[in-house]
């Protein structure tokens, strides 16, 4: 991900939101999301580097279609060796069209190749769709579950995780 793909990404990050929360999340919440202000976070987030890998799925034309961020678990809890998928988003009118699960695929390669043996990530607990994506990704819930403030909303989030292969053994 590069600087001026920060713009496409809080597109996608924004109408991504709107479109898979809109009956998890209040509505007022997902209508105040704003794509400039998130485009210019992203900026200043990635001039700072702060070491987070972000990555865009492109199509041949260069158009971003998709967007996915990792790093290393943030979790206190987590088990060293943890790695977590801190977003994967698609274009709303992309969705289902495989760039979702080439840009996961992509990712736990380079997690596992970094020495990870274990991913985690975080999914909105009413989010079905993302959890049968990430249940055929081989990622299972592990019981533990947390709650952000969307607004004046608790909205509960589930953990999932997946061991990974050694790169030698994969």
């Amino acid at each position: 991900m590069t600087l001026d793909d920060c713009a496409p990404v809080a597109e996608i990050r924004v109408r991504g939101w709107q479109h898979a929360y809109a009956d998890l999340i209040p509505q007022a919440y997902l209508d105040a999301m704003d794509v400039a202000q998130d485009a210019e976070r992203r900026r200043a987030y990635l001039a700072a580097d702060r070491g987070p890998v972000n990555l865009v799925a492109e199509t041949p034309d260069a158009t971003v279609t998709g967007w996915a961020c990792y790093g290393p678990c943030r979790d206190e809890a987590a088990r060293p060796g943890s790695a977590e998928l801190y977003a994967l988003y698609v274009h709303p009118g992309r969705i289902g069209s495989g760039i979702g699960g080439a840009l996961l695929a992509e990712v736990t390669a380079r997690v596992s190749a970094d020495g990870f043996d274990v991913m985690t990530l975080w999914v909105l607990k009413g989010n079905m769709r993302a959890r049968r994506f990430y249940e055929r990704a081989g990622f299972r819930p592990d019981g533990a579950e947390e709650a952000f403030e969307a607004g004046c909303a608790v909205v509960p989030e589930v953990r999932y995780v997946r061991p990974l292969m050694p790169p030698s053994a994969g």
